[in-house]
């Protein structure tokens, strides 16, 4: 009996030995990946590598293993692109055949609405992505979904239920350091119904907002833009990716492949809410112009992007379309842009 317990104790210990051993190969393999990749021939692919993971809170660290401070600045360094003013004469928001009835309405960019819900989801493809797009076409019924100073953040899922809403998007971004952030703190101001809320953490890169007029304005530099501009509904993020029928600056759209989330409108006024899938086998992520060239696709005058990484969910037909990046699971937010009930907006 004795000589079994032994026996038993060497096949445990071996077994524990032969996984610790396979851990350590394979932490050594993806060193040697990542070195091969950061000092290998291509600048393109250690720049891809650096803006990939230092645009994720998480693990930005991996950056500093191969690259000095300096060069990893070099690598981040963009162009200090000054945004055009929206030019709100390009919208004419205008309630769509399709949300005066319930019957299925085609738009003109040939996008059907089939069931007359006043919704449009799609299922996007690239070559290094997976998306999901979501064409409101009465911006009227897109809102930001806030519960300020409640000391805490919330889901999409949260928001979307809470607000009696049909579907969301996260919004803006919020406290996260080393990626262990509860989304209780946004990073910068936002507005909703009108009222500012954290005003002192001012604009961020940007401010993205729907004005009285459902007219979506991107680039906003400062609070006094904000109200200057009658925004009542909106958060601080970017960088944007289409102003006034054109891409961004080319040098102000370079990024890593990563989870991505961003918020368009199209001349008729419709919103067009994005995600991309990224950290997957089958998804690996889309850069900021992978963004601007799918907006510029489905028509979209002006558009921007928002928080993305392990944040980028979309809460859609009572489920999450797409697959969370966070290996902590679903992760809690400051904001969301919100979808209300057909009617609602009217209503309210």
């Amino acid at each position: 009996m004795e000589e079994k317990k032994i026996s038993v104790k060497k096949i445990l210990l071996r077994f524990l030995c032969f996984i610790l051993v396979t851990i350590l190969m394979l932490v050594i393999f993806l060193f040697c990946v990542m070195r091969v990749v950061c000092k290998g021939p291509s600048q393109t692919a250690a720049e891809l590598f650096v803006r990939s993971v230092r645009e994720t809170s998480a693990i930005g660290f991996l950056a500093d293993i191969f690259f000095t401070d300096e060069e990893i600045a070099a690598m981040e360094a963009s162009s200090n692109t000054v945004i055009e003013e929206t030019d709100t004469s390009l919208i004419t928001v205008s309630t769509p055949s399709g949300e005066s009835s319930d019957q299925p309405f085609t738009d003109a960019w040939g996008h059907t609405d089939a069931d007359g819900d006043g919704l449009i989801y799609e299922v996007i493809h690239g070559s290094t992505y997976t998306g999901y797009m979501l064409i409101v076409l009465d911006p009227s019924r897109v809102k930001l979904g806030c519960f300020p100073n409640t000391g805490k953040g919330y889901t999409v899922q949260e928001f979307v239920e809470m607000n009696d809403a049909v579907a969301g998007i996260n919004g803006g971004g919020f406290a996260d350091e080393n990626g262990q952030g509860d989304g209780s703190m946004p990073d910068t101001a936002y507005v909703h119904d009108g009222t500012v809320y954290y005003g002192s953490l001012g604009v961020g890169r940007g401010f993205i907002g729907i004005d009285d007029n459902y007219i979506l304005h991107v680039g906003l530099d400062s609070l006094d833009a904000v109200e200057e501009n009658h925004i009542v509904e909106g958060t601080g993020f970017g960088p944007v990716l289409v102003v006034n029928g054109e891409m961004a600056d080319e040098e102000s759209l370079l990024s890593g492949l990563n989870p991505r989330t961003a918020i368009g409108q199209r001349s008729d006024g419709a919103i067009l809410l994005l995600v991309i899938d990224g950290r997957q086998t089958n998804s690996l992520g889309a850069s900021y112009t992978d963004l601007a060239e799918i907006m510029v696709k489905y028509g979209a005058v002006n558009a921007c992007n928002l928080d993305g990484g392990s944040s980028t969910l979309m809460w859609f037909n009572g489920q999450y379309v797409n697959n969370c990046a966070s290996v902590i699971g679903i992760r809690t937010i400051p904001t969301s842009f919100i979808v209300l009930k057909k009617g609602a907006a009217d209503n309210g």
